[in-house]
């Protein structure tokens, strides 16, 4: 298995806890959940079943119950009329199985849930009036529509108020896993290729595992979304619909939010997307951040937070996807060295930074340091990253996407040590504050680089 140490070392708590342990995992869809529990526990469970998408109540519990009688095919279970009395067969079921540990696995719970169902309440009664005091259970729950998941269990405040024993958050692939899952399939790229792999399709486990070896990256884009058997031709409608029940404003919203680099504040997406106020736009923003297709942050210069797209792949879908609908089979091989694909790449590698703090935080020696990581907009200036640390050291960063070494002029530099004064100003408790740029390449050495930047990271620092 590729990456997940953390949540694998979790799964393994877990496993060997001498007490029963509720194990919920939620993430965005395609990012591994179910390979993840499957791979781990070597589809080695004494049930497990999966929720039917878009199904009624009737057929997810036929299909719950259908996934009971095969486990117990010596016996003609009687068909439940409700959720309490399919969790009350579930528990006959595990009670007979003879396994040291037993492991229940339920995945997509969030389809399983229906309206006016009791299947919550069923799911509670069983893990708080049985599951939880015999010692050798481990439950485990998983769901894509991450929002709905940390509602209705994390923060529920009645029959799961602390109940989850093990909450994992699965995210995407890092730069350096994704490049190690591209090994695995014998896929040798270098590290540019494989970031603007990442900046297309996001560090998704699902999405990687379509690339063909033996083709570039162009091809596999072009076969994957332009071509007119487009692997991956409708999913986007597909990957919204199948997290939020009524997808048309969350859809809405990104596209908005993929307009403006900085982003929009909640107001202003209410005014842009002519929502009623109120209309529920706080809630909305709150589960696209859930799911990790936006990101909320406080920037310098701004009063309110700024909401801020920051899936790669939407980010991708509404830049070149929508406005390509008319199918050039070759479109990405056209795009390369295109003005539309320079600012993309811009815009697309700034985010790339910023998802990968912790490897930056880690490549400059602060990584046990307490941060904080925000943009600037405000006063006529324009600040890729700012990095205020909590040892009274301000980092500021210049990013640039270029192929090459990066050359700065006197006119650059100057700007560069305009904004670092600014910065200074801004920040008087820090005791010091500098200059560090990012690039793919490196920045070609001449007099204007070493008086104006402090330090420099490249693209392979991303990677660590």
């Amino acid at each position: 298995m590729i990456g997940r140490k953390t949540e694998q070392a979790l799964l393994k708590k877990a496993l060997e806890s001498s007490e029963s342990e509720f194990v919920m995992i939620y993430g965005r869809r395609r990012v591994g959940k179910t390979y993840l529990v499957r791979e781990f526990f070597h589809n080695d469970f004494v049930f497990s079943c999966t929720g039917i998408a878009k199904g009624t109540r009737q057929e997810q519990l036929i299909n719950f119950y259908s996934e009971l009688s095969r486990k117990v095919p010596h016996k003609t279970l009687p068909l439940p009329a409700n959720w309490m009395e399919a969790f009350e067969l579930l528990r006959t079921v595990v009670e007979e199985a003879d396994d040291n540990r037993k492991i229940i696995f339920l995945d997509e719970v969030p389809w399983m849930y229906t309206q006016k169902s009791d299947y919550l309440k069923a799911l509670e009664h069983f893990w708080n009036g049985w599951a939880s005091s015999q010692r050798n259970i481990i439950l485990i729950i998983c769901g894509s529509a991450a929002s709905w998941m940390v509602k209705k269990m994390i923060r529920d405040k009645d029959g799961f108020h602390n109940r989850i024993t093990i909450p994992i958050k699965l995210t995407p692939f890092t730069l350096a896993e994704t490049r190690d899952y591209l090994v695995s399939k014998k896929i040798s790229w270098d590290l540019k290729t494989i970031s603007e792999c990442y900046m297309i399709l996001g560090g998704i486990p699902y999405y990687l595992n379509l690339l063909e070896r033996g083709m570039s990256l162009s091809q596999n884009i072009d076969r994957l979304f332009f071509a007119e058997t487009a692997l991956l031709g409708s999913e986007f409608e597909n990957l919204y619909a199948s997290l939020f029940k009524d997808s048309r404003d969350y859809i809405k919203i990104v596209e908005i939010l993929s307009k403006k680099k900085m982003g929009f504040t909640r107001d202003e997406v209410v005014k842009k997307g002519k929502f009623k106020d109120g209309g529920n736009i706080s809630e909305k923003l709150e589960d696209l951040e859930e799911c990790g297709f936006i990101r909320k942050y406080p920037a310098k210069g701004q009063i309110a937070n700024l909401y801020q797209l920051s899936d790669f792949y939407t980010l991708f879908y509404f830049t070149f996807i929508k406005k390509g609908a008319f199918r050039d089979e070759d479109f990405w091989m056209h795009m390369q060295g295109s003005h539309a694909y320079e600012t993309w790449g811009g815009l697309s590698f700034e985010r790339l930074c910023f998802s990968h703090l912790q490897q930056i935080k880690q490549a400059l020696g602060v990584s046990g340091i307490s941060t904080k990581a925000y943009a600037y907009y405000g006063k006529g200036y324009q600040i890729d990253m700012i990095l205020e640390r909590a040892d009274r050291n301000v980092n500021v960063f210049e990013i640039k996407y270029c192929d090459g070494p990066f050359s700065i002029s006197a006119a650059y530099a100057e700007r560069l040590n305009e904004r670092k004064r600014f910065v200074s100003s801004t920040f008087k408790n820090k005791i010091s504050c500098s200059t560090i740029m990012i690039t793919v390449d490196g920045v070609k050495a001449n007099e204007y680089a070493a008086a104006a930047l402090q330090r420099e990271l490249l693209l392979k620092d991303l990677f660590l």
